[in-house]
């Protein structure tokens, strides 16, 4: 065989052997979106948050958020169908945002989003790995760090240990 032909044969093989890792990646990645989407749709968050500048002689303040569904849209669009207790408030809100990925963990982004009944100017970053979360949030001027536990109804982890 010519050079030409040999170094034409090498490049068809690599160009296959890439478009395979892609489709794997690709495929690796929409069952992590599965995986999160099923996790998250019934979850319970319980965990605690701070606010910047009053950690000193505060005790934690304990947080919940019921999480009704997690659906993928398009891309990196998601939309969680919450209830949030948030002061003296108690909503059911559809919340969109953006889900970006590090490796196997999927971490939460939405930057200055209104909340029906909650107000403007939400902010937040939230990882989530083995039965836990944690990250930042911030409203208008006042932020701090939240983390906490995932819990699911007995019946959702009834069901999942019988599979």
């Amino acid at each position: 065989m010519s050079f030409l032909k040999k170094s034409s044969l090498a490049v068809c093989v690599m160009m296959l052997s890439l478009s395979a890792a892609f489709a794997d990646d690709s495929t690796q990645q929409a069952e992590l979106e599965k995986k999160f989407e099923k996790e998250m749709s019934g979850a319970t968050l319980v965990g605690h948050f701070t606010i910047d500048g009053r950690e000193n002689g505060n005790p934690l303040r304990e947080e919940r958020y019921e999480i009704a569904s997690a659906k993928k849209l398009q891309g990196d669009q998601w939309v969680l169908t919450a209830r949030i207790k948030y002061g003296d408030n108690d909503v059911n809100v559809p919340i969109p945002l953006n889900v970006y990925w590090a490796g196997d963990t999927p971490v939460i982004s939405l930057t200055n989003i209104s909340i029906p009944g909650l107000g403007n100017a939400f902010t937040s970053r939230v990882m989530f790995y083995d039965g836990r979360y944690a990250g930042t949030w911030q409203h208008g001027k006042v932020g701090g760090n939240l983390w906490g536990k995932i819990e699911y109804a007995k019946e959702k982890t009834d069901s999942e240990n019988d599979k």
